[in-house]
């Protein structure tokens, strides 16, 4: 569905953008793939890597709706993953946070109902599912956003949907490079949270591929949820620097022991599929479909009473050398 196409990638120098941008350039022929990002130096260098005729750079914030709107036109999908992530930073400039990730996401959808964009889908995260940190909040807000949005675009207008996972293994500013580089410098400890802490893992590709997927499965207004496993901080730690001791640190500011996926409370509206969960809309949209066949026509069922999708009640669980593997790939 990517083939001739133009594709617009918010937030598109982090790690999922680039990692997006090969995948598309390797399977696809897109007509035209647009970075929208504030950065020019990491446009600058983004552009050094990637010498397709397709690639576009265009200097731009979310904060600015004009922008987006002048940016969006022509354009046929959108991947909104720009967003402020740090959870302690977001605790400290929480309105900064939520400029970005709530007033921007909203700035997203308006451009893509001015614009007639067909589909577009918004990065959530596991923190947005019962949030104790500010940026939970906003995640959870810009995903009631992204999913509302659906009864804005009318009839052959731009349909929304939302993809929720875990923590990427390996992107910028998460657990696994800090640990990789404390363990090159001779560190004589590791810092760890809590022992007890879970966390769900994916790798950028998985992440990539569920997205792209996504794009074909949406009929509009779901929260897709892949299905991918937990581990340990503890056991990460003792994989990625065996034999170092490990110190206690204590829980940061709005972190969590465990993260959620699906939570209990809305088991009534989450189906499961073969690879996958969807969370559907506690709204309803004129003219929609029901969601238990997806757009591939997959079937789903629903999920028993009382079902939770958290990172310490999984029933996958990564090993040492599986989580290896991961990084390697």
């Amino acid at each position: 569905m990517f083939d001739n196409s133009v594709i617009l990638i918010t937030g598109g120098t982090g790690s999922f953008g680039k990692q997006c941008v090969k995948t598309l350039l390797e399977r696809y022929t897109p007509k035209k793939v647009i970075i929208y990002s504030r950065d020019e130096l990491k446009q600058y260098e983004m552009a050094q890597e990637f010498h397709s005729p397709a690639m576009r750079y265009f200097i731009g914030d979310v904060r600015d709706r004009d922008r987006l709107i002048l940016a969006m036109k022509g354009v046929d999908y959108v991947i909104h993953a720009a967003a402020l992530k740090q959870i302690p930073a977001a605790e400290y400039n929480p309105m900064e946070c939520i400029k970005t990730n709530i007033m921007g996401g909203n700035n997203v959808i308006d451009a893509a109902l001015e614009t007639g964009v067909k589909k577009v889908i918004a990065l959530s995260t596991d923190k947005a599912v019962n949030p104790i940190n500010l940026y939970g909040a906003t995640k959870l807000a810009a995903d009631k956003l992204f999913v509302a949005a659906n009864n804005l675009s009318g009839e052959g207008g731009p349909i929304f949907s939302v993809v929720r996972y875990g923590n990427v293994v390996g992107s910028r500013g998460s657990v696994v490079p800090l640990f990789q580089k404390l363990v090159q410098e001779g560190a004589a400890e590791i810092p760890i949270t809590d022992p007890r802490m879970t966390r769900f893992w994916i790798t950028l590709p998985q992440g990539i591929d569920f997205v792209l997927k996504s794009f074909e499965r949406m009929r509009g207004g779901e929260i897709f949820v892949p299905k991918i496993p937990s581990m340990t901080m503890l056991d990460l730690a003792e994989t990625l620097a065996p034999g170092v001791p490990i110190k206690v640190i204590g829980i940061r500011p709005g972190e969590k022991l465990h993260e959620v996926m699906c939570p209990p409370e809305a088991d009534y509206l989450t189906l499961e599929f073969p690879d996958h969960y969807v969370i559907q809309p506690t709204i309803e949209f004129p003219n929609r479909f029901h969601y238990t066949e997806n757009a591939l026509g997959e079937q789903g069922k629903p999920v028993p009473p009382g079902f939770q999708y958290s990172s310490d009640n999984n029933d996958w669980w990564l090993t040492g050398s599986e989580l290896l593997d991961m990084l390697k790939s």
